[in-house]
């Protein structure tokens, strides 16, 4: 069986009621059950919260909430590997499911593609990957940041490189936020890790946005609205 699981808890300090505040029309997290279910890649899609509100709306379009998961899971430093870890146990033990693989969806990924998932999912059943995820490049070359000191000085990250020119750097990958593969057993003993055995859909990085601040929120926005009238 393989199933999705989006983890959403209801205690978000930053922006409130993130998981479910509406997005161009609809709550956020509808984007991502959504997706789930059009790609039909899924057997269940359920969501992991600690929010009966969010569990009211999730189910509204089509998600499963099978439970309501226990507060000591719903923390502001509760890793995404721990929530899925329950989650899976929690269902095998209630329902006595072979739960095979897990695709772990973020609630707030209003960029996710049908299509991406496939790809992902492609990768991951040739067998060669433990982990596979959404990432994208940087927008400028990591290799020509620097740090502002105490005295107002700058410090360059990457000395080695400072004259090399743009085409001569190496492309740089950060994490989507999107989505995860991984056997269940993986989420299990929460083995995740960025090695030689994981790979990724790299995804354009006009099609990528961290939602984690009111002005990453407006700025996706805008993004989707763009995207949407082309």
């Amino acid at each position: 069986m393989k199933i999705a699981i989006i983890p959403a808890r209801g205690g978000s300090k930053r922006i409130i009621n993130k998981n479910i505040k509406n997005f161009c029309g609809k709550p956020i997290i509808a984007y991502s059950i959504e997706t789930a279910k059009k790609s039909k890649l899924f057997d269940r899609i359920i969501i992991s919260t600690d929010n009966k509100k969010i569990a009211k709306i999730a189910k509204q379009y089509g998600g499963e909430v099978p439970f309501i998961r226990p507060k000591s899971l719903s923390g502001d430093y509760t890793g995404t590997a721990e929530v899925i870890a329950h989650a899976v146990n929690l269902i095998k033990e209630k329902y006595n499911t072979n739960i095979k693989v897990v695709c772990c969806i973020y609630a707030t990924a209003p960029f996710i593609q049908v299509k991406d998932l496939h790809k992902a999912w492609k990768l991951f059943k040739s067998g060669k990957w433990n982990f596979v995820f959404a990432a994208t490049s940087y927008s400028y070359p990591v290799f020509r940041s620097f740090q502002k000191k105490e005295n107002g000085g700058l410090k360059s990250l990457y000395p080695n490189h400072s004259k090399k020119r743009s085409q001569d750097l190496n492309i740089v990958l950060h994490d989507a936020g999107q989505f995860y593969w991984a056997a269940s057993n993986i989420w299990i003993k929460k083995k995740l890790s960025f090695n030689h055995r994981s790979t990724v859909v790299e995804l354009p990085n006009w099609r990528v946005q961290d939602i984690d601040t009111l002005e990453d929120w407006k700025r996706a926005e805008l993004k989707y609205k763009i995207l949407r009238s082309i």
